[in-house]
């Protein structure tokens, strides 16, 4: 079994004239949950873009369960969740996720596997349009189980939730790591840091930080991520 699922080496991206990431080094454990966390337009979404290989590299390199980002072979074996919903409006959950498991090649028995472990089994049979936002996004993350990825990209999929199913999933991303799944995990709401196995720390696309929750709040001096992220960003000025 590898040790890392991600290791990105030096790496930038540019987008016109603006580094979005600037020399990124950073590594994600095999079967962690890695958070990666920081404002808005910090460069979360462009990083998770990189890893499941729809985003142009400029240098560096980036490297997921063994193979170079974007590689064919990889396809099957990433989920990702964008932060808009990624499934049909017009079809019911269940319909979609037959649609999707198909597209994957995942059994049959997935689409009721993944209905419950997102907590939709009662709602399968409504239509994506007529669901709420945060109930589309438990969907597009249904989705991307499907198949059983070995490695789950997801972009802020907590967004929307009442804390309530907010805490449920993220004990479903500690049920799915125990399995060997490896899980990065992007979100703006530094709280979350605490449910993660380490923390990437993003500003301005420059990383800030890769520790531990408990290393974050050891090296500041602070008590909760909030505080420990701005001790960071003053003293990177």
């Amino acid at each position: 079994m590898m040790n890392s699922a991600i290791e990105a080496v030096d790496l930038v991206v540019h987008r016109g004239r603006r580094d979005v990431l600037r020399t990124v080094s950073a590594t994600v454990p095999a079967g962690s949950v890695v958070g990666l966390l920081g404002p808005s337009g910090s460069g979360k979404t462009t990083l998770m873009r990189a890893v499941v290989g729809v985003q142009r590299i400029t240098s560096g390199t980036l490297t997921v369960l063994g193979l170079p980002a974007g590689h064919p072979r990889l396809r099957s074996r990433i989920g990702y969740v964008s932060q808009t919903p990624s499934v049909y409006d017009d079809l019911t959950i269940r319909q979609n996720l037959t649609y999707f498991g198909r597209i994957v090649g995942a059994p049959a028995a997935d689409v009721d596997r993944v209905l419950d472990e997102v907590d939709l089994r009662e709602e399968q049979r409504a239509l994506v349009r007529d669901l709420s936002g945060g109930q589309q996004n438990r969907v597009s993350l249904a989705a991307a189980l499907l198949g059983s990825p070995e490695l789950l990209v997801l972009d802020e999929p907590t967004v929307g939730l009442d804390p309530v199913l907010r805490r449920d999933l993220w004990d479903l991303f500690r049920v799915l790591a125990s399995r060997g799944t490896t899980l990065l995990v992007s979100s703006h709401v530094m709280d979350e840091a605490q449910r993660c196995d380490r923390i990437l720390l993003l500003r301005d696309g420059a990383l800030l930080a890769d520790v531990t929750p408990a290393e974050l709040l050891e090296s500041t001096g602070t008590s909760d991520a909030d505080d420990a992220f701005l001790a960071l960003v003053g003293s990177a000025r």
